[in-house]
């Protein structure tokens, strides 16, 4: 007896040395991940923009872009309408929700680092046939109980890095989502700006010719009562009376435009139009200075950059999920639980029952479907490298485009000051020799002309160097820096947008390279 439990405990303590042994193997094994390590792509960067010869450099200390960049306006009307955006905007709640998504399917890919365990309870009660063959069974007729409850355990072994390297796949994909939230928070508070420094133009355009209105309706009557006394024609009043009509009509119109942009900015902050207005507000100052960073740091203040970069490595991860196919597919299965005819004896130890096992199977030919599903991702990987590229030229022309619009407009506004005032000079004179009977009112009515056309210039341009401001500010990133990434998306915290805190996860990219 005491020979026979030694076998028994021998054979054992072999059994349990080999699964050790599988284990400690199985642990060096799955250091391997295959797929090569992601590397930022390559870009050309200029060292300094064209456009921006005189401009103000960035200093490291400057904050005037951090945070909520559109109080560099001082405009507390535009800074509570800015504020509305986070709590109300459907796109960017929509935004939101995407990255939510990008979070869940990365949760959802990440539990295959785990093995899935199962459990149940079943109970039958079943009849033997008499009859049954073969005959003269001692089953032949008997009827018994069968309670069960396993629990069974899987295991797919990440050899290859199959798992690791689709986790990282998805998880640069989320990291992608939330750049792509960023940067829709940020076109989203740029276009309200734009629209808002449009109405205030509008504003202010509708104030002059209001203005202007009024003059010509003391012209029109100091016309008439020339015409009364014998000293002008019928003639200068109906140029008069035209001059003041066609002005009027002109007043109105702003309010066309006027009335889409308010529109415009109630749909942006999360409201019906009916049940928003915005009250009149004429533009009046300039535009402030914006600092400008360098091209290299362009890369690191763009979110749409940040998230063609992410899905560049997001595809890179994609090729070795594709390369693990070649290599065969370890599986770890397991059972254990307990079984009786007896529901009282079902959880005493003679009633326990256990297994263990692995298998391995790879795929011996396929025609050709591996390479071509690693082709497809290569094929892929170099797609999103274009298109990562193209976003950083992209993003070098928007800012240059609105650092030569606001120097330009800002010395066409100097230009065209200087006519303002040239032009009432004019009308002022105009008006002396028209008066004194020197000349007729058409010389009036031209100086009139032109000297509204040249302050409407003006208050447009005004207009123009505003929204080509806030747009220089959004193609510098608003304030946004890579650094506010989630390193780990699948977990919990804020995602920082840049001047608003969604729910997501926060904390710095880690920008290591992936390891073997």
């Amino acid at each position: 007896m005491s020979r026979l439990r030694q076998s028994i405990l021998g054979k054992t303590a072999r059994k349990a040395s080999w699964l050790k042994g599988f284990l400690v193997l199985l642990v060096l094994v799955c250091g391997c991940t295959v797929g090569p390590n992601y590397r930022t792509p390559v870009v050309q960067t200029p060292s300094a923009y064209k456009e921006a010869a005189n401009w103000k450099p960035a200093q490291p200390n400057d904050q005037n872009l951090g945070g909520n960049w559109w109080t560099i306006f001082k405009d507390p009307q535009l800074d509570e309408l800015e504020l509305q955006v986070n709590v109300s905007n459907q796109n960017l709640k929509e935004a939101e929700a995407q990255y939510q998504e990008a979070r869940a399917v990365l949760r959802y890919s990440r539990a295959d680092y785990y093995p899935t365990v199962t459990a149940g309870l079943s109970g039958t009660r079943t009849r033997v046939s008499s009859r049954r063959p073969p005959p003269s069974s001692i089953f032949d007729g008997i009827t018994y109980n069968d309670y069960v409850l396993p629990v069974d355990l899987s295991y797919q072994v990440d050899v290859w890095g199959r798992v690791r390297r689709t986790v990282e796949s998805y998880r640069e994909q989320a990291q992608a989502s939330a750049a792509d939230l960023a940067t829709v928070n940020l076109s989203l508070h740029a276009d309200l700006a734009v629209d808002y420094f449009q109405a205030r133009s509008l504003d202010a355009e509708e104030q002059l010719l209001t203005s202007t209105v009024k003059q010509y309706q003391d012209a029109l009557e100091l016309t008439e009562s020339r015409y009364q006394g014998g000293l002008s024609s019928e003639v200068e009043v109906q140029q008069a009376k035209t001059q003041l009509d066609t002005t009027q009509a002109l007043a109105i119109d702003v309010g066309v435009l006027r009335a889409q942009y308010e529109h415009a900015v109630a749909i942006l902050i999360g409201k019906p139009p009916a049940e928003f207005s915005l009250p009149p507000l004429p533009l009046t100052a300039p535009p402030p200075t914006v600092p400008v960073s360098l091209p290299s740091e362009l890369l690191e203040r763009r979110p749409d950059i940040a998230a063609a970069e992410r899905r560049v490595a997001a595809a890179n991860a994609q090729i070795g999920v594709a390369k693990s196919a070649y290599y065969p597919v370890i599986s770890l299965t397991g059972g254990g639980g307990f079984e009786s005819s007896s529901i009282t004896t079902l959880l005493n130890g003679p009633s326990g029952l256990w297994s263990f096992g692995a298998s391995s199977l790879g795929t011996v030919f396929d025609v050709g479907r591996r390479r071509a599903f690693t082709d497809e991702a290569r094929a892929g990987y170099d797609v999103q490298v274009a298109a990562y590229r193209e976003s950083v030229l992209t993003g070098f022309q928007q800012v240059e485009d609105n650092l030569a619009a606001v120097r330009i407009l800002e010395n066409e506004a100097k230009v065209q000051d200087e006519a303002v005032v040239a032009a009432q000079r004019s009308l002022d004179l105009s008006n002396t020799r028209y008066t004194g009977g020197v000349t007729s009112y058409l010389e009036v009515t031209i100086a009139q002309s032109a000297a509204l056309s040249d302050e409407v210039t003006a208050v447009n341009i005004l207009g123009r160097r505003m929204a080509n401001t806030v747009l220089l500010i959004q193609a510098l990133g608003g304030g946004w820096d890579r650094s506010s990434l989630p390193e780990r998306p699948e977990c919990c915290g804020k995602l920082v947008t840049g001047n608003s805190a969604l729910p997501a996860a926060e904390g710095p990219r880690d920008r290591r390279p992936a390891s073997n």
